[in-house]
């Protein structure tokens, strides 16, 4: 049964741990950082108990064998403001280097998931990305990804700072004034508290928002990669008319978050400006009742500005949790794709060999439960022999094609390479060495030399050779930038031929053993189509090849017809005793196919 493992935030604050250096270097430069910046909110009040209602002279007999005695206030004034300066552009530094190296982990982090991500996808079966859908995926890996990587980022590195701030400045409330400090330490995480109930509720909405947002990608998605087909078939008012429902449907979703969340983000507001108030109220009565003096008093409201920032980056990051945690089990939902299987490289038929046979042994497929699209499927294809596979549309020409090079695999019987089964050799084996053209081929927003060698490092002969076969070379020639001409997202500065023609040299470039045309020449003319298996007739010579097609011209040359028909093999020969016998061949030339 298909288990994975998921993405959690156990297991993300467990990878945190694993950079213990560079956590070290900023967790000491945080605690620097903030013993530094503790002193600043005390300075110039104290300047009032001292200079002002001269009740002390602790910060004067510090700054008298400095400054020389007999100074005017002024100059204890402006000596105090450059020393808070000072002080705060240091912390401002600390805090930036602090930053930069949390950036360093968070974003280390950020990447083994997006790596591991990409591993599995890179793995699932196609029936399970097919179903799954790509724009879903787009914004998965992009959109959630990105709100990972922000509380991450920014809120964890934040946490820390604000944390030790809550702790400094709670620990000089206390040595300041006690009661008054308690008072205000014992409040502010009750405020704290209530705000983190609300925050659970709004990210339900959240939840929400994002879950249609998603829904839209997907619509939108399809419906761009199908524009021109839309646009073929005059259904661009009812792809408006849905497109613009799903963004209504957003609209609404976002005003109720943006609502619910402003709503809580000002109660929350409004808890600390009551929560301020109180404490200035309760600063005042401590001057009157207690031995807390002015300038103290003026110190301890500098510090609640202060200690207020980080009180409400702790309520924020609860938001960024909920937001982050939601995104999580977003992402989450790309693990339960089910990979494609994997069999261990028993054996390599193809290796050394230039060609190889293939056996399909009691063959049978369905793409959904009850539906079989392949029925008891038996056949031999010798090596080196070219076997045409034809019948009416839907018969199962192309699914045999796909399970042939593993795009699904058999829900029973066997597949075998030289007598070898597949699950003896493994997928990305048979790939390497077997090769499907596609009647509509995919190409990449790239150079016709890029979609011609895949990236990889191909000999200069053997690129001019394919382009000779699949007959581009007048094509190319005329192009100003040559083999540099880029073709557009999935071809589309080429015309159907021109990317057939190229998705065959692609073919000729790979050099396979073995090669399965669906119906790879259907937009061709029938006399480039010719001259093109004429050229291609040498290089497939030695090649055991499959040829789906409908035209006459195609199969007549092939060693082997098989006719399918609902799943089945219904008939095989040769073309001209099937043509001769009354049997379902004769009746589906008869019935005017091209064949």
């Amino acid at each position: 049964m298909h288990t994975m493992k998921k993405e959690s935030f156990k297991q993300i604050f467990r990878e945190l741990r694993t950079h213990k250096r560079l956590l070290l270097k900023a967790n000491l430069l945080a605690v620097v950082s903030i013993l530094i910046s503790l002193p600043i909110p005390m300075l110039i009040p104290l300047l009032i108990d001292e200079i002002i209602l001269k009740k002390s002279h602790y910060l004067l007999d510090h700054l008298t064998p400095i400054l020389g005695a007999g100074r005017e206030p002024f100059v204890y004034v402006v000596a105090v403001l450059v020393i808070a300066i000072v002080l705060r552009a240091i912390f401002l530094s600390l805090s930036a280097l602090q930053s930069y190296y949390f950036a360093q982990v968070s974003k280390d982090v950020t990447f083994g998931i997006q790596k591991r991500l990409i591993d599995h996808i890179s793995k699932v079966s196609l029936r399970e990305y097919e179903n799954f859908g790509s724009g879903k995926i787009g914004s998965l890996l992009v959109v959630d990804l990105a709100t990972i990587d922000s509380f991450l980022g920014v809120s964890v590195n934040k946490f820390i700072i604000s944390i030790l701030t809550v702790i400094g400045i709670g620990a000089v409330l206390l040595w300041i004034h006690w009661q008054l400090g308690l008072f205000i330490l014992i409040l502010m995480p009750f405020i704290a508290y209530i705000t983190k109930k609300i925050a659970r509720k709004v990210g339900e909405y959240k939840r929400k928002e994002n879950r249609i947002i998603s829904e839209f990608q997907d619509e939108l998605g399809e419906n761009m990669e199908l524009f021109w087909q839309i646009k073929a078939s005059n259904q661009e008012e009812q792809m408006r008319q849905k497109l613009i429902q799903k963004a209504d449907a957003i609209k609404h979703a976002s005003i109720d978050f943006k609502y619910r969340s402003e709503v809580a983000a000002m109660f929350s507001y409004f808890l600390f400006l009551a929560g301020f108030e109180i404490f200035r109220s309760a600063g005042i009565l401590s001057v009157e009742y207690s031995d807390l003096t002015i300038g103290k008093m003026l110190g301890i409201f500098g510090y609640l500005w202060v200690i207020m920032s980080p009180f409400q980056e702790i309520i924020s990051m609860q938001y960024a949790y909920h937001n982050a945690n939601a995104a999580l089990e977003r992402i989450n939902t790309i693990y339960d794709m089910k990979p494609e299987s994997h069999y261990p490289h028993l054996k390599n038929p193809f290796e050394g060999r230039r060609t190889d046979s293939i056996t399909l042994v009691d063959l049978n497929f369905s793409y959904d439960e009850g539906s079989e699209a392949l029925k008891d499927i038996t056949l031999d294809i010798p090596a080196g022999s070219k076997v045409a596979i034809v019948g009416e549309t839907g018969g199962g020409k192309s699914t045999l094609a796909s399970l042939l090079v593993g795009f699904y695999e058999p829900s029973s019987g066997d597949i075998r390479y030289d007598g070898v089964s597949y699950k003896e050799i493994g997928w990305d084996i048979i790939r390497e060495h077997t090769y499907l053209v596609l009647q509509s081929p995919y190409l990449f927003n790239a150079t016709i030399s890029y979609n011609l060698t895949m990236g990889k490092e191909v000999p200069k002969e053997r690129i001019e050779k394919a382009i000779e076969i699949a007959q581009l070379r007048s094509f190319i020639d005329s192009l100003p930038d040559g083999l540099e001409t880029l073709v557009g997202k999935n071809g589309v500065k080429l015309s159907g031929g021109q990317r057939q023609r190229l998705s065959i040299a692609r073919m000729v470039v790979a050099d396979p053993n073995v090669v399965i045309l669906d119906e790879s020449t259907s937009s061709l003319d029938v006399q480039t189509e010719a001259d093109l298996f004429v050229a291609l007739s040498s290089f497939l010579k030695e090649r055991t090849t499959i040829i789906i097609a409908h035209r006459l011209s195609t199969i007549t040359q092939a060693d082997q017809i098989y006719f399918i028909s609902d799943g089945r093999v219904i008939e095989s020969g040769d073309y001209k005793g099937l043509k001769a016998q009354n049997g379902k061949f004769a009746e589906y030339i008869t019935k005017g196919n091209r064949c």
